[in-house]
This record gives structure tokens, sequence and C-alpha cells, in this order.
């Protein structure tokens, strides 16, 4: 879809989301040398079916399940005593994480925190080969040195804009709005 034909806002569509998680499982399956020994675990809200989906093409791909799993970071933000308690979120790891390559997946890498929070939580259920970072949108602004391994869409935006990343499962449309 040209980009004037889009609706108001909307910078990336469905089509367009659907074509860059299947790249970013070939990337992830490339850059891996196959899926033996991998674990997807998403970051709620967004990053839990993000994971389901790029573990579905993973497995349409090499003909094998990968495990999925979601990874609550609430207990590890450092933003406590501003925000206050959060509610608890689930984790779910689908198994043993000691000498696998676990591949976090957000929809939205910002400012780093939440990912450093997501690898601490990792690192307290168990000993990874290695961690990696597959996100559908990088926005830009890092206040940590944190870099994503798999990236579907770069957009840089100014700190004032919000970046909305809508996913069926969640919001029942798939696109990414720029507001």
């Amino acid at each position: 879809m040209p980009a004037s034909a889009r609706p108001a806002g909307v910078v990336v569509t469905a089509e367009e989301m659907r074509r860059a998680l299947r790249r970013m499982a070939h990337e992830i399956l490339e850059r891996n040398e196959g899926a033996d020994g991998l674990v997807l675990l998403g970051v709620p809200t967004r990053g839990v079916p993000l994971a389901e989906r790029l573990a579905t093409a993973l497995g349409e791909i090499e003909g094998a399940p990968t495990p999925v799993g979601s990874l609550d970071v609430t207990l590890y933000r450092d933003d406590y005593a501003r925000t206050g308690p959060k509610p608890l979120g689930r984790t779910a790891l689908p198994v043993a994480l000691d000498g696998r390559v676990v591949v976090l997946v957000d929809d939205v890498l910002y400012t780093g925190r939440t990912i450093r929070a997501a690898m601490d939580a990792v690192i307290d259920n168990g000993r990874p080969a290695a961690i990696q970072l597959a996100v559908l949108v990088d926005r830009g602004h890092r206040e940590l040195p944190i870099r994503a391994d798999f990236v579907g869409k770069n957009l840089p935006t100014a700190p004032d804009e919000e970046v909305r990343v809508h996913v069926t499962e969640c919001d029942g449309a798939d696109e990414v709005v720029l507001a």
C-alpha cells in the first residue's frame, strides 16, 4: 500500500507487519544456524503475541516447533518509585533457559529500560547461552546501551511522539500508529 493510501498516522500496515515478522524469523534462523536451542520469550503485553507469531513462522520454515513463552518484568523495572505498584503479569517459561539462546521479543524499543529489566528476569531464571532481542519497531532515544538484534522497522521519532503497536490479539487490528 503506498504511503499516500494509508489511514492517517499509520506507519506500518498489517501486511507490512506480517512481512517484517517473516523476515525477522529468517534473520533469527540465519544468525543462529537454525532453531535448535532457541526459545522465544515475549514481553507483555504486545510482545507475547509477536513472539507467538515469530515462533509460528520459525516452525513453518524449520518444520519443527520453537518453544515460546512470556516474561513478566514488573518486579525488575526501575521506575517503581515514580509509577508505584503495578499488577504482576505472568511468566511462562516453556523450557529451562540454561544453555539456550533466548530471544526476547517486544513491540517497541525506546529507552532500553524494559529490555534491561527483561534481561535481569531471564538471568534470574537460568543461565542462557545468549540473549538476543527482536523488536517490531526501534524508535531510537536510548537511555541504556541496548541494541536490537532483529528489527522489523526503524522509525526515527521525536521524544514527544508516541508509537502505538496494535495487534489483533489485543487490539482487534494489526498496525503501527505514530501519534
